[in-house]
């Protein structure tokens, strides 16, 4: 029998639809999130539409970007890739750093592709507010703003609450104990008074949680789950810890640990229909592998690097100076797409960042 063969746009079009069904469903409950939804959805099967053109034409364009908007964070998180790899500091380079119009202009781009999410990380994106409002300004995309949610101040919680397309995803570790040996001493105290202030402003929004072999059961158990739900989040997305090197390996999600994850993440979807859950990078063989280096996403560092993803930080152009979609053309994404890298089998949760090795041979070969 002729194997099927794998349809990437249709996949990624399909997974924005159930994306957005989700979140609706989430927001039931909230009449001025679901009708922001309700355009969105609208906006979104326009955007879907945009893009098929473009891939009828030859070119492909990914729904999701990434876009670390700053390389600052106020915190200091016990096994952070970021800090490891020195791409994270205590304060912004602001004259090295894309100022906030060049964003803008990055938004305007991606809205008229036909790009439906842009995550904003950082560092800690709070810490750049000039380019979150300005990403407010983009109604036909979402924004998850990934934030460690201590800056969870008045005017920040104005900012989530007058742009309903601004999605705050709040980083947990799972209970106060697994949270505080993280990121420090009393954190979790601020996140939960942080999620009680965007409640009390029915302002939608989700938690972030990097999952490890040491917190699976917990973060995915009933107690933290239920728990959350109780304090207004309506998203988990679960993100498999990447380790910062080989000493730290022993504590990433082994291949028993995301069996039970999925098992785990089954039962939570069939349990609690008011909630989304998104776990990444998930199941790859129903995407037809890693979904990075434009297949699916590509991640913009806070200087306008285009890189694969936030794990395999190698770049060989800059959207400063090319647009998004030449920079889709980049000759590094264009190697890992054609090499079959992306679909190779892999031990952890990341192949590029286990492939590390042979990305940087394939930059420095490009500089040749």
């Amino acid at each position: 029998m002729e194997k099927k063969q794998f349809n990437l746009e249709k996949y990624l079009t399909e997974g924005v639809e159930k994306i957005v069904k989700g979140i609706l469903k989430a927001t039931l409950k909230n009449p001025d999130a679901s009708r922001f939804i309700a355009h969105y959805a609208a906006a979104s099967r326009l955007a879907a539409s945009r893009r098929h053109k473009l891939e009828a034409a030859g070119e492909h364009v990914p729904p999701f970007l990434i876009a670390s908007i700053t390389n600052a964070c106020n915190l200091h998180c016990a096994g952070c890739y970021a800090r490891a790899n020195h791409i994270c500091y205590d304060e912004n380079e602001t004259d090295k750093l894309m100022t906030g119009e060049e964003w803008r202009a990055l938004f305007s781009e991606a809205d008229h592709l036909g790009i439906s999410f842009i995550l904003l990380a950082g560092g800690e994106p709070m810490m750049r507010p000039d380019v979150i409002k300005k990403a407010g300004e983009y109604r036909n995309i979402i924004f998850p703003v990934f934030t460690n949610g201590t800056l969870m101040g008045q005017s920040q919680i104005k900012l989530f609450r007058d742009n309903p397309n601004l999605v705050p995803i709040i980083s947990i570790e799972g209970g106060r104990r697994t949270t505080d040996l993280r990121r420090g001493h009393g954190v979790h105290e601020i996140l939960t008074e942080a999620m009680d202030k965007l409640k009390s402003q029915n302002i939608m929004f989700g938690a972030s949680v990097t999952v490890t072999k040491d917190n699976a059961d917990e973060v995915m158990g009933e107690e933290f789950v239920g728990a959350l739900c109780s304090r207004g989040c309506r998203a988990i997305i679960y993100v498999e810890y990447v380790p910062v090197d080989r000493a730290a390996a022993a504590s990433a999600p082994d291949d028993d640990t995301r069996c039970r994850m999925t098992l785990m993440l089954d039962k939570l979807r069939n349990e609690n229909s008011d909630m989304l859950f998104v776990s990444f990078p998930g199941d790859e063989k129903s995407s037809g592998g890693c979904l990075a280096a434009g297949r699916g996403f590509f991640h913009i560092n806070a200087f306008g690097g285009a890189e694969p993803c936030p794990f395999s930080a190698y770049s060989d152009t800059s959207v400063r100076s090319l647009d998004i979609r030449e920079a889709l053309k980049s000759p590094l994404f264009t190697t890992l797409q054609e090499s079959g890298m992306l679909n190779d089998d892999h031990e952890g949760g990341c192949v590029l960042h286990e492939k590390e090795e042979q990305v940087k041979e394939i930059c420095v070969k490009q500089e040749q």
